[in-house]
């Protein structure tokens, strides 16, 4: 699988690695939420906090449910590029449970001023406040907003329209890309840029992929994401159990598979549960589907290890290659 083969030094902590809690141990939703909050904070201001040449404007965007409006910060390039800015639309990470625009701040700035990129951060409702599939859905009406207003967001698509997100935010990526090809909305998505993506519950995992599954068991006590995290933030997420293979929450299970699926670049950590479904995912498009993927593997690093851990080489080498994963979609456009 992309030829990476040897599973357990994937999973051997990098020397460099700073300790830092496991998201299982905090006794609540609330406690959490404050912590992350915190850690993204510091990571912004580590490294570099906010960028010149970058214009911030923050949109009410009303979504489905009726009478209800997210925030959407909008960033856009003071000097545009001539040819136009692509458009991006990314969505943060935390479980579904905790985050908010402050997680993907940086990423938004650096694609604004360094890639021209127009870049919408979503900050859609939390559960367990909202159950899913309120995050995905809200995300897709933010992402049809942005594409229906692309124009006076300073934004033209056509020279690259992108979704992106980090783990639970990658979750929903994946998801938006697949329904705006099942429902040949345009324009079409032209990149999907999945950083260390939540793609299929465990549990519901084809069975002819678990032979190379083996990351939940292997990564099960992992800093940061272990299996009690994840039991903790999926269990304040869905709504029943059914929710756990429904392809709006798994989207490895989407019952119209991944023919059509845009470019997609992958960060995976080797340190991290679900390494093995962004692996097998990158597979299937690629071998099965002829699809352009670009794949970056952190050895030994587990699940967000830049976001609380921003000093280490490798967390600012994670930043950089985000940046030019997305220079690298704008090129397949």
């Amino acid at each position: 699988m992309a030829d990476i083969k040897d599973w357990m030094s994937l999973s051997t902590p990098d020397p460099e690695w700073e300790e830092a809690p496991d998201i299982g141990a905090f006794p609540d939703i609330a406690s959490l939420r404050k912590w992350i909050s915190e850690s993204k904070a510091a990571m912004s201001a580590q490294m570099g906090g906010s960028i010149p040449g970058v214009k911030e404007t923050d949109h009410e965007v009303p979504v489905r449910d009726e009478g209800i409006e997210i925030t959407c910060r909008v960033y856009q390039p003071e000097s545009p590029p001539s040819s136009g800015s692509p458009l991006a639309v990314i969505y943060h990470g935390g479980g579904w449970c905790i985050g908010g625009l402050e997680n993907e701040e940086l990423l938004c700035r650096l694609l604004c001023r360094k890639l021209g990129v127009t870049a919408v951060n979503v900050d859609y409702r939390l559960a367990p406040e909202h159950k899913f599939p309120a995050a995905v859905l809200d995300s897709y009406d933010a992402t049809k907003w942005a594409a229906e207003n692309a124009s006076s967001l300073g934004a033209d698509p056509s020279k690259g329209f992108i979704v992106g997100g980090t783990s639970a935010g990658g979750n929903i990526a994946a998801v938006v890309s697949h329904l705006w090809r099942d429902e040949g909305l345009k324009p079409s998505i032209t990149g999907a840029h999945l950083m260390i993506p939540a793609l299929c519950y465990h549990a519901y995992v084809p069975e002819k992929y678990k032979v190379d599954y083996k990351s939940w068991e292997q990564n099960k006590d992992a800093p940061i994401l272990s299996e009690k995290a994840c039991t903790l933030l999926m269990g304040s997420y869905k709504a029943t159990d059914e929710d756990l293979k429904d392809p709006l929450l798994s989207p490895l299970l989407f019952p119209t598979g991944t023919k059509g699926l845009p470019p997609t670049y992958f960060q995976v950590c080797g340190m991290d549960p679900l390494r093995d479904e962004a692996l097998i995912f990158e597979r299937i498009l690629r071998e099965e589907e002829g699809i352009e993927t670009k794949l970056d593997v952190y050895p030994g690093q587990p699940h967000g290890f830049w976001s609380v851990a921003p000093k280490m080489k490798a967390s600012q080498k994670f930043v950089d290659d985000s940046v030019q994963g997305v220079k690298w979609l704008l090129q397949q456009t």
